[in-house]
């Protein structure tokens, strides 16, 4: 998780700047390559799947970090715009189930040693995610800055291969439940999944400003804030480290304020931190914001995978993969805000879009918050 969350974060704030530097994307054009995301919960849905018929986790897991692996590469070789686009969508939609495999594991083990600290496990594991972020941007920025766009994205590849090392030959095959194995589509059905569905939603609209923020915010702070690299690369990387301060505390404070509602609270917190961009037009406001979004992603990257398979607890691995698709989901949406809404509002207000977006998540998770068939989760 670490190495994923190295490779994904040096390359996502730089990936609008080497489609417009590198392949000669207009703006426009370049945001709306997060289009391509569409097709991850394709893939995902239909890999978490067959996980779940199978059991076989970690050899999915290598066969997507595997696709990462040349999807990157793909695109470091890219001569044209279109070409990244096809391969994003073939290679790199594969690579995004990666981490619902990842965590479909992790909850296998977990229901074999059942404990209250539990949950502190997967609050580590997502730490190490997080830990990733803190260095991957800054060590992104400083590999564009120094030796070009072009090796930054094979550095990507390389994490991404390199995921598969840690695990070395571990292989556990879950085996189905006899109970479960007898009514495969009951578990999978449209009503079993809807509350789950519901919910994937919701973050998806919280999630939206981060493409948003991936593709413009370090072309406002350079060429309208006009902010030094150094800074730049301290505002970026802020976000990552507040996470990694929160993650601890979240578990204990969704046991205390319940989770959907501390989800809430983190949703708009997301608000804020879009205000801040949009409407505070300084360093100082771009840390805010970003300070803001650590708070965010501190609470949701922690109990939303958490939540996620206990609403669909008999399919952990099509829920896992449902659930993290939501970014894939909510970078097409941010692609379509970020790339018509620079169009027509310009930087910095571009912002007020995902910050709207957040506004609708807040009302659902309120919903889910006072529905009494959340408590139990």
């Amino acid at each position: 998780m670490f190495l994923s969350g190295l490779g994904t974060s040096a390359a996502a704030p730089q990936i609008v700047l080497f489609l417009v530097k590198e392949l000669g994307a207009s703006l426009p054009l370049a945001g709306l390559y997060y289009l391509t995301s569409l097709a991850a919960p394709v893939a995902g849905y239909f890999i978490g799947r067959y996980s779940d018929r199978t059991g076989n986790r970690l050899g999915l897991f290598r066969m997507c970090a595997v696709a990462g692996f040349l999807g990157w590469a793909g695109l470091a070789l890219a001569t044209s715009v279109w070409m990244a686009f096809i391969i994003a969508v073939v290679l790199l939609a594969v690579a995004g189930a990666t981490a619902s495999q990842i965590f479909a594991a992790v909850h296998d083990e977990l229901s074999d040693k059942p404990g209250d600290a539990n949950e502190g496990v997967v609050a580590i594991i997502r730490m190490a995610l997080t830990g990733g972020w803190i260095v991957g941007p800054v060590l992104g920025a400083w590999v564009a800055a120094v030796y070009g766009l072009r090796p930054m994205l094979w550095l990507t590849a390389i994490c991404m291969l390199l995921q598969i090392v840690p695990l070395g030959t571990l292989n556990p095959i879950v085996k189905p439940k006899p109970e479960s194995t007898s009514e495969p589509a009951h578990h999978s059905s449209l009503r079993a999944m809807l509350p789950l569905l519901t919910f994937t939603g919701l973050f998806v609209l919280v999630y939206a400003g981060e493409p948003v923020k991936f593709g413009f915010l370090l072309i406002y702070m350079e060429e309208q804030l006009k902010l030094s690299p150094a800074v730049r690369g301290a505002v970026i990387g802020i976000q990552p480290f507040i996470e990694l301060l929160i993650m601890p505390f979240s578990i204990g404070l969704g046991r205390r304020f319940g989770n959907v509602w501390l989800m809430c609270i983190a949703a708009a917190m997301g608000i804020l931190a879009n205000l801040c961009f949009a409407l505070w037009p300084s360093a100082a406001g771009m840390f805010a914001g970003q300070i803001l979004m650590g708070g965010v992603w501190g609470i949701f990257m922690v109990l939303g995978i958490i939540f996620a398979q206990r609403l669909l607890p008999n399919a952990v691995a099509t829920a896992s993969a449902i659930f993290m698709s939501s970014t894939a989901l909510a970078s097409a949406l941010g692609g379509i805000a970020g790339g018509f809404g620079v169009a027509l509002l310009g930087l910095p207000n571009v912002f007020l879009l995902p910050a709207l977006f957040g506004g609708v998540a807040v009302i659902g998770l309120a919903w889910m918050a006072r529905t009494g068939r959340f408590s139990a989760y």
